[in-house]
């Protein structure tokens, strides 16, 4: 039995998934209209062509039964990330997770809260 290993996601498709994990299963028009909070340049038909092209890859289901097709993630969000953090581990940082969390650490990129949220789930471990 073999598993098939899901596509990698480009970074527009990315912000795609975001908007919908925040969202829940929604049309183009919704995911259209979220990203244009962020992105009030992105026009409907863009967001149109990357829910397609999502769909296409397996990265999207996409619920045809009513008018305006309902897209949603076909992975949940933790796995997605799991995956995407275990490639990023081993091709930036040779394989080391801790290499990467002190990277985080360092780097300014976790908040004093962050920290203490951490702290608690490493005592929780002991």
């Amino acid at each position: 039995m073999s598993t098939v290993t899901p596509p990698k996601p480009t970074a527009s498709e990315l912000e795609m998934l975001r908007l919908l994990f925040a969202l829940g299963p929604a049309t183009a028009k919704q995911v259209h209209a979220a990203a244009l909070e962020t992105r009030p340049e992105m026009n409907y038909a863009t967001v149109l062509r990357l829910l397609q092209v999502m769909h296409t890859k397996g990265l999207l289901t996409r619920d045809e039964s009513q008018r305006a097709h309902i897209y949603a993630p076909a992975q949940e969000q933790d796995s997605l990330q799991t995956n995407l953090l275990k490639e990023l581990i081993q091709k930036a940082f040779s394989g080391s997770g801790k290499a990467l969390v002190l990277a985080a650490l360092r780097g300014g990129h976790v908040s004093k809260k962050e920290r203490e949220e951490i702290q608690a789930l490493l005592d929780q471990e002991k």
